[in-house]
């Protein structure tokens, strides 16, 4: 199992890691928090915050290619929602303010969860009384994205020893095909875990 596609820097020893759980995630609820409600003009804590960001990835011992693969895998999502705003009036600023905001937002978490085990921020929801149940649904997607991206890469690899020819085409089709194919085993899996869970008296 991969067990290291989302937080695979998050148990080790640094300075950083050494923090309290709490400590880390109020310092990124409060620079978050900040990043959100300060307009265009508050640009220089914008550059303050990204300077303390590159300065925490590097007590963290995080690598910088690490940091970048992951940005660039929600990038597009960032820039989508962005580009929504480009058509309003004076559209351009308010474009490069949701990018530069969610940009270092997006980073802000991937240090977070690079430096804090999930079970520990588990924890801490927790201790600030959010409902057991939300906690229990962010328990359970946190487990069990790790085993859809395993059947993922089984699909993927099943896929790959049928295909003798490799076409851009092929490809994009054999991607849908496993993406249609893996939506409906998640539903049937989602099915079969939450009768499980009644049986034992889960509610």
């Amino acid at each position: 199992m991969r067990i290291q596609f989302i937080d695979a820097y998050s148990r080790l020893d640094s300075p950083i890691h050494r923090w309290p759980a709490w400590l880390k995630l109020a310092v990124a609820g409060a620079g978050m928090g900040c990043l959100i409600a300060l307009p265009f003009s508050g640009w220089p804590f914008w550059i303050v915050w990204a300077s303390l960001l590159i300065a925490g990835f590097g007590m963290a011992k995080i690598p910088a290619g690490f940091v970048l693969r992951r940005l660039i895998l929600f990038e597009p999502l960032v820039f989508g929602v962005a580009l929504l705003a480009w058509f309003q009036p004076h559209g351009g600023w308010i474009f490069l303010t949701l990018m530069a905001k969610s940009t270092l937002c997006l980073l802000t978490m991937i240090w977070l969860s690079n430096t804090t085990p999930f079970s520990h921020l588990l924890r801490i929801l927790q201790r600030c009384r959010v409902p057991t149940l939300l906690v229990t649904t962010l328990a359970l997607m946190y487990r069990y994205l790790f085993v859809l991206v395993d059947e993922t890469d089984r699909m993927r690899q099943a896929r790959a020893s049928r295909t003798f020819r490799q076409r851009k085409r092929q490809d994009w089709k054999s991607l849908a095909a496993i993406i249609g194919v893996l939506f409906v085993r998640t539903t049937e899996r989602a099915e079969r875990i939450y009768a499980a869970m009644c049986a034992r008296g889960w509610k």
